[in-house]
């Protein structure tokens, strides 16, 4: 029975199961921004709606940074002897059915020094970059050319930085993984400069047999950046501030104090930020006759009269949550994937009689 209660739990919040992260990921900057962004007390005008990411501008509550499950490809590349091929694989599936994929970009980021590429190439600061879309499993004997479809060619120069593409199409035919043969990310040394010899006549542009050339190849990484929709969990933001919930004893329906700690539910180990938020809950009696004070509906008013008259056969409103208030979360889900998601009604506000 409490393993059913703790399923449906991690089903409303969007998870399979319980994450398990074998790697934690580090969160990129650009997450901790969003993230630190929706803490802020109240809200511009202009940004009410925590159902856009301002960041892409475009609608959504969910952001995936989708870790790449590649791998680097054999040197079989007739065409490009001196080729490092990469295949980039990302799991597009995680997405819930009812989330609406508004936005994918791949970033490709290269992270250690260049320098023994260059000694490799001669001095050369060039090198060459395409990125493929597979469109079916290659068959034996094949050339692999033709399943794939050109996305991106062009030079980059041998210096640390990113390159980003927008992805948001072909992300939506993944959804089906039948659909899903990932991308080959292709790097070769670029023919186009020449390298001076000592008595300054041009040589020939120097190509590295692959061996050496991916030996001294910088580490890649590739993530892709999703941001998705679940009409069901997001609505117009509230303005507020954190509500002053008074410590004077009281048996009177009121909001009363509730931390919650995720160290105490033992899920410090997926939830990123925050460790844990003021939550809150309702408590107390909602006494005959109702105040304003109280929150009461109309029915609520009169089942207290009638709780007046015959107590033991009619019982008290209830005293419920009336207005409730969103938070935001960073954690990884059960792909190692750093999410952050917008949670509709975790804080309790105020209380009301019902």
């Amino acid at each position: 029975m409490i393993d059913a209660c703790k399923q449906k739990t991690f089903n409303s919040l969007g998870l399979s199961g319980r994450p398990k992260p074998a790697t934690q990921f580090p969160v990129p900057s650009l997450l901790w921004k969003i993230f630190k962004g929706t803490k802020a007390p109240q809200f511009p005008a202009q940004d009410n709606d925590p159902c856009v990411v301002s960041e892409f501008g475009v609608r959504g509550n969910i952001v995936r940074f989708v870790q790449d499950q590649g791998r680097v490809l054999s040197a079989s590349s007739g065409s490009c002897p001196s080729c490092v091929e990469k295949l980039l694989y990302f799991n597009v599936s995680v997405l819930e059915t009812a989330e609406q994929l508004t936005f994918a970009q791949l970033e490709i980021t290269f992270k250690q020094d260049f320098y023994p590429l260059l000694a490799l190439a001669g001095g050369q600061e060039v090198y060459s970059m395409s990125l493929w879309k597979v469109l079916k499993a290659t068959l034996k004997g094949v050339s692999p050319e033709r399943s794939r479809k050109l996305l991106l060619s062009q030079s980059v120069r041998l210096s640390p930085g990113s390159v980003a593409l927008s992805l948001t199409d072909v992300a939506k035919a993944w959804r089906e993984p039948s659909r899903n043969y990932g991308l080959v990310l292709a790097l070769s040394l670029d023919a186009a400069t020449a390298r001076p010899s000592r008595n300054g006549a041009p040589l020939p542009p120097r190509r590295a047999p692959f061996p050496d050339f991916h030996a001294a190849l910088p580490e890649i990484h590739a993530s892709l950046v999703v941001v998705s929709l679940n009409p069901l969990q997001c609505r117009s933001r509230r303005r507020r501030s954190a509500p002053y919930l008074p410590v004077t004893p009281s048996n009177v329906c009121k909001p009363r104090r509730l931390y919650i700690d995720f160290k105490d539910v033992g899920w410090q180990d997926w939830i990123i930020a925050p460790q844990g938020y003021m939550a809150n809950y309702c408590h107390g009696e909602c006494p005959f006759p109702l105040s304003e004070s109280l929150n009461g509906t109309n029915h609520a008013i009169l089942q207290t009269l009638v709780h007046s008259l015959d107590s033991v056969g009619t019982p008290q409103p209830c005293c419920v949550p009336i207005k409730l208030s969103p938070i935001s979360m960073l954690y990884y889900d059960n792909n190692d994937n750093v999410v952050l998601r917008h949670y509709e009604d975790m804080i309790v506000d105020e209380c009301g009689c019902r």
